[in-house]
């Protein structure tokens, strides 16, 4: 990019590149300072129209004084890492960006932003809260432990790709109010016939961990076979090869994912659930440890596990299933429990290889933009 080019045009080249970032010159610095002052005017925005840019099953998990605290935090890290960087010169069109946002944030309230509660009716909402907190715990905690930890040593951090992925983890989280307004509908209206109460009530006699236990195993079973119907029926291949295109596993890389699969394998799994009658407060444990897990398998993290892989699924066990590798093909479909895929046969076995060689689809003709991917399953080949 040229040296003399707009800072907004710097700004927005920067979304557009990829590869690593060096040490020392910095950028590291300058993108933390401006990817803290981004969700900082997001954060203010959260604020000002709450009930429609932020998910109400969301906001009882958290305070107001609290989302105040991190937002505070966070304008006062970016600010503070922006102006350091101008006053010694390090990147000034970068920081220069953050400072400005900063300061945006500041004159619109800041963390003292009064709170808007008149307009709390029945009406669709963003989950803009959803894809703030959810991607400032995601890249804080993975990212310092891919390279702490790396499967792939040498990894960058903006990898091909990342820009297509974060778009998918953008639309994931901003459409969760339609997602979950869709699921509930179609959840309450395919399954409400298998509820039989007996079965329920026996399974919300058992002590909480075990029906959290029992729980994370029926979902993963119905997950199982919803996954290996997205292999083997060639249509819904065509759906799941959305998810399965990506080329470098991340932290970021499980948000690649067809709405069309999202909700199918949703209602399908909380379907079931919903039926057999767990409590809420196993539900919502089994909602959080899915959404880490999810995150975890997808990471490019490698820790020791021990006899561990042999019962949960691991990063470098799902690193597998998105392998074209001849032997890893239509293999290791588990997402919670790896004993599931030992016990059907379906795991990756003896490959005498530490990891795969390849990943991706074998056709390779994935388009590279995230509408032409929502449109891909139903183009003509």
């Amino acid at each position: 990019m040229n040296q003399r080019a707009p800072i907004y045009r710097r700004v927005l080249a920067l979304f557009q590149q990829e590869g690593r970032i060096h040490p020392g010159t910095g950028m590291i610095t300058g993108v933390i300072a401006l990817f803290l002052a981004i969700l900082s005017v997001l954060g203010v925005l959260a604020f000002h129209f709450p009930a429609y840019l932020t998910t109400p099953e969301l906001r009882t998990f958290y305070t107001v004084d609290a989302m105040r605290t991190l937002l505070f935090a966070a304008l006062l890290a970016s600010g503070t890492i922006a102006l350091t960087n101008i006053v010694f010169g390090r990147q000034r069109w970068l920081n220069i960006a953050a400072f400005v946002l900063v300061c945006g944030a500041v004159a619109a309230g800041g963390s003292q932003v009064v709170v808007t509660t008149s307009n709390t009716g029945h009406h669709p909402y963003l989950g803009l809260d959803w894809f703030i907190l959810d991607l400032l715990a995601s890249s804080t905690v993975f990212i310092i432990f891919e390279k702490l930890f790396p499967l792939y040593p040498g990894q960058p951090v903006f990898r091909g790709e990342w820009q297509v992925d974060m778009k998918h983890f953008l639309f994931n989280h901003l459409s969760v109010g339609a997602v979950l307004l869709c699921i509930n509908f179609f959840v309450h209206r395919l399954f409400s016939w298998a509820a039989y109460e007996p079965l329920q009530q026996a399974i919300q006699s058992l002590p909480y961990l075990v029906e959290l236990f029992v729980a994370v195993l029926v979902a993963d079973l119905v997950q199982y076979a919803a996954h290996r119907a997205y292999h083997e029926v060639p249509f819904l291949w065509r759906i799941h090869a959305v998810h399965h295109s990506t080329r470098t596993l991340d932290w970021l890389a499980g948000s690649r994912l067809h709405i069309v699969e999202l909700l199918i394998t949703r209602v399908a799994v909380l379907g079931v659930l919903f039926a057999l009658g767990f409590s809420k407060p196993v539900l919502d444990a089994y909602i959080i440890i899915v959404g880490f897990q999810a995150v975890l398998i997808h990471s490019n993290v490698k820790l020791p596990w021990g006899w561990l892989r042999y019962i949960i699924v691991t990063p470098d066990f799902h690193h597998w299933h998105h392998s074209s590798d001849t032997e890893a093909i239509d293999k290791n479909y588990a997402a919670h429990l790896s004993f599931i895929d030992y016990l059907f046969g379906t795991a990756v076995r003896g490959t005498g290889k530490r990891l795969p060689e390849n990943y991706g689809i074998l056709d390779n003709d994935m388009p590279g933009t995230f509408l032409a991917q929502q449109a891909y399953p139903f183009r003509k080949k």
